[in-house]
């Protein structure tokens, strides 16, 4: 019988905590199986205030999943991935079934090289543009995983998306739930991670994480280049599918050279959501918004150890309420 084992878990774990969510609330575990590595939502580690859906969750479990594929792959051993399985257990996200033994593709090795690289950097990038190239490499990311990276261009579009995710920070500023969560979840991201305060010239929002300010003549670029990711659907499958496919999407621009950060304000209200749904005009949902670009290196933010969100076999886990 073609199984995971215990060393295989142990590498997909240590690959899949690399990837990122919000606030860095790092909401997963992990468990084998019968012989397969699973991958659940930690109810412990929600965002009710932000996150009353779940959305968020699923999003950053896909991701982790998608980085588990990716360690299994380059070890020889790839995987079969079904999302949400099994209805019984409402926080199972995903199961990876040891799929026929082979080599890893020159494409798995190049992004599964990248997941220590890929750090958010929420800080001004350079002003210099994205290759058409590398654009076209980004939007094939997200279409090989059954989503749509719609890459905006022009000033028009930029200003229009800018208003949108401005205008839902400020509806989430005034509720006192995501204050309080926000001051909670503060000490998950350290200071070299944070973004400096935002300036009154500044064209997209920015979580207050920090104090700092940054130094004259180190402004937000004027046209950055915002990638809008969504998939078909919206059920919870569909969005554990759009971690996949934005994980692939940040792999593929850290083997670029390129920078990331993750922008969620404008999904994370309804109504503007809503509203960017009808700009865009695609079919289906966007689940999430990446600035790309050029910049200044930053640090990895710190990541719970594998013991802590590796689950004995057997082990019940909960579903996150209310998602």
């Amino acid at each position: 019988m073609n199984a995971y084992t215990e060393d295989d878990l142990r590498r997909a774990v240590d690959a899949a905590v690399r990837a990122p969510s919000l606030h860095n609330s790092q909401p997963w575990l992990f468990r084998l199986s019968g012989g397969a590595v699973e991958i659940f939502a930690d109810p412990a580690r929600r965002l009710p205030a932000i996150d009353r859906t779940g959305w968020a969750a699923r999003m950053a479990c896909g991701a982790a999943t998608y980085n588990a594929r990716l360690a299994l792959a380059a070890s020889g051993r790839p995987a079969e991935v079904r999302l949400h399985p099994d209805p019984r257990e409402p926080g199972l996200i995903a199961r990876l079934t040891a799929a026929r033994q082979r080599p890893p593709t020159y494409a798995e090795t190049e992004l599964y090289d990248a997941i220590p690289h890929r750090h958010t950097n929420r800080r001004p990038f350079w002003p210099d543009p994205v290759p058409a190239e590398v654009r076209v490499r980004l939007i094939e990311a997200a279409r090989t995983e059954s989503s749509w990276l719609a890459l905006l261009v022009g000033t028009v579009a930029v200003a229009g998306f800018a208003e949108i995710a401005t205008s839902a920070d400020r509806v989430l500023r005034r509720d006192p739930a995501y204050q309080a969560e926000m001051a909670a979840w503060r000490p998950a991201i350290p200071e070299h991670a944070r973004a400096p305060l935002a300036e009154p010239q500044d064209l997209l929002p920015q979580r207050f994480f920090s104090e700092r300010r940054r130094a004259p003549g180190h402004d937000y670029e004027p046209e950055p280049l915002i990638g809008i990711l969504g998939v078909p659907g919206d059920t919870k499958a569909d969005q554990s599918n759009a971690g996949q496919a934005m994980q692939k999407v940040l792999l593929t621009a850290t083997a670029a050279g390129l920078d990331t950060a993750l922008i969620s304000q404008p999904i994370e209200v309804p109504a503007a959501r809503d509203q960017l749904r009808r700009t865009l005009g695609r079919p289906g949902h966007p689940q999430i918004v990446i600035r790309f670009g050029y910049g200044n290196p930053t640090g990895a933010t710190p990541r719970r150890d594998a013991a802590e969100v590796s689950l004995p076999g057997g082990t019940l886990v909960p579903g996150i309420p209310g998602a």
